[in-house]
Order: structure tokens, then sequence, then C-alpha cells
């Protein structure tokens, strides 16, 4: 397996993935999806960036990382291939995504998610995100949400060097 960034031939999987995940688990697609969907090419031209995890020609996850406003950034639309197994494949697009936005200037991340939702949430909760408290979830079927700031970086090594873990 691979980390890539986006590439026009994984577009359609990438979108049929996540339609199908959404519609399978809350049973309709919001605005907000296929907004995002439209302007998948405005998002990279502005400095987004969508991580594919790919073997043998194949997609298997990915991950969209999105600047929203100033030195925050969203994550958004992790997603996988229901018909391959990838141990492993979405865990590694959303770190690859982190990066992304990380090295392209955000000092801050955040993500609006399903508190149903387990497998991703411990995917958030091993990469340092915390959970916060929204007004507003924007989406219909949001009803959680986490941000990562880029301090948790040191507070992670500090953990890590008291665990005495490499």
């Amino acid at each position: 397996m691979k980390i890539i960034p986006f590439e026009e031939r994984y577009r359609q999987d990438f979108i049929n993935f996540n339609t199908d995940w959404i519609i399978s688990n809350f049973g309709f697609l919001e605005q907000h999806d296929k907004d995002t969907f439209d302007k998948i090419d405005e998002e990279i031209k502005n400095g987004g960036m969508i991580l594919l995890a790919v073997e043998n020609d194949v997609l298997l996850a990915a991950c969209m990382a999105v600047p929203s406003d100033g030195k925050t950034w969203e994550l958004c639309k992790l997603c996988s291939n229901k018909n391959v197994p990838h141990k492993g494949a979405g865990s590694a697009v959303f770190k690859a995504a982190m990066d992304w936005a990380l090295n392209h200037g955000a000092e801050r991340l955040f993500i609006l998610s399903n508190s149903s939702l387990k497998p991703a949430i411990h995917i958030y909760n091993k990469y340092g995100f915390k959970e916060i408290k929204l007004e507003n979830y924007e989406y219909i079927r949001g009803d959680i949400a986490f941000e990562y700031r880029k301090g948790n970086i040191k507070e992670m090594k500090a953990v890590v060097k008291k665990r005495g873990c490499r």
C-alpha cells in the first residue's frame, strides 16, 4: 500500500465510497456532501488535498484536508473501499491528511462527525484529537466534533517519553 496525493482516476471511487458509506449509515446525502463532491478541484486549487491509500491501482481509502478559516483546516470525507481488505488504510490516509494540513500552515484541525462512528472516533483519538462542543454541527447527522492543535505534538511526545515508548 502506498499513500499518494489525489489523482483524477480515483475521483469517482472517492465520491462513490463516501456516498455509499453516508447513505448506508444515515440514509441520505446532505447538501454539504454534494457541495464537497462538486468542488473537489476548487478545494485542491485552494490548497486542500485528498490523500489516497492505493494498492495495485485499487483505491483502498481516502481522506480530505481543506483549509477552513485562517490556520484552521477541516479533515473530512474519510472513506474506504468496502470490497477490499485493507487493514490500516483508513488510519494511514487520515494521518497523511493531518500531515498535509500541518505542513501547509494549519495550526488547528477539526472534524465534524457522529458519535455512533466508533472506528472513526478511535482513529481521531489515536492521533491526539480532543472532543469539543459546538453550538451548530452543520450536518444533520453531526452530533460530535473534534479538534487537534499543533501544540498537541509536544504533549504527545512528553507522554510517549514518560511511558518509555518509542
